[in-house]
């Protein structure tokens, strides 16, 4: 299991409704509610921020193809658009997105680039089966606690709030294998490691004291 981003992207709001503040691996931006549902329309709303992926992902990919390619094309233009109706009791969902290029170009060039357009990677993800894992981090305390210490540093595992997401093991295999007894070799890595993938546990079953 390896993750698209080194880094996740991370969204935090505050008491101010809806102004969402989304940090990504060069920055910030601010996503929001339209005013209809009680929010500022400081920014683009979820939906939004998913047409816009699969638009940016549709222009991004058609360029690419096109430069490749060395045709002449120098602008296109995609809208993007969703609806939704349910139909035996089950919510269906339809994007739409029209593809406009700048110029007149032959038909088999835009039959290749519709294709090319149904490949892009953002609109395979939408077509695939996705599962959407979500863990609640737990900062209380428990009473079962196992501890594997170096000369640095602890860490703490509490199994009781465990769900096995395998970040840790994927992460850092050198330290967490669950096919050996300790499961966690404290002493396979450097300490800097061992907290930086241990602060990526999404439960709180793992936590490190230093010493």
């Amino acid at each position: 299991m390896n993750y698209k981003f080194e880094q996740p992207v991370v969204g935090e709001i505050g008491v101010q409704k809806y102004k969402i503040t989304i940090q990504w691996r060069n920055g910030q931006f601010i996503a929001d509610e339209p005013e209809k549902s009680g929010g500022g329309d400081l920014g683009p709303d979820p939906f939004t921020l998913l047409l816009s992926s699969l638009a940016s992902c549709t222009l991004a990919t058609l360029r690419m193809y096109i430069d490749k390619k060395g045709w002449d094309i120098p602008e296109i233009k995609v809208n993007v658009n969703m609806f939704q109706q349910t139909k035996n009791e089950k919510l269906l969902t339809t994007i739409d997105r029209d593809i406009h290029f700048g110029n007149d170009i032959p038909n088999e060039q835009k039959e290749r680039l519709l294709e090319i357009a149904g490949n892009c990677p953002v609109s395979r993800l939408l077509q695939a089966d996705v599962a959407i894992r979500t863990y609640v981090y737990h900062n209380e305390e428990v009473d079962k606690k196992l501890n594997y210490s170096n000369s640095e540093v602890t860490v703490e595992w509490r199994p009781d709030l465990c769900k096995h997401s395998g970040r840790c093991v994927h992460g850092l295999p050198g330290v967490f294998d669950v096919n050996k007894r300790p499961w966690i070799n404290i002493e396979g890595a450097t300490t800097e490691d061992i907290i930086s993938q241990v602060n990526k546990c999404p439960t709180g079953a793992l936590k490190h004291h230093k010493k």
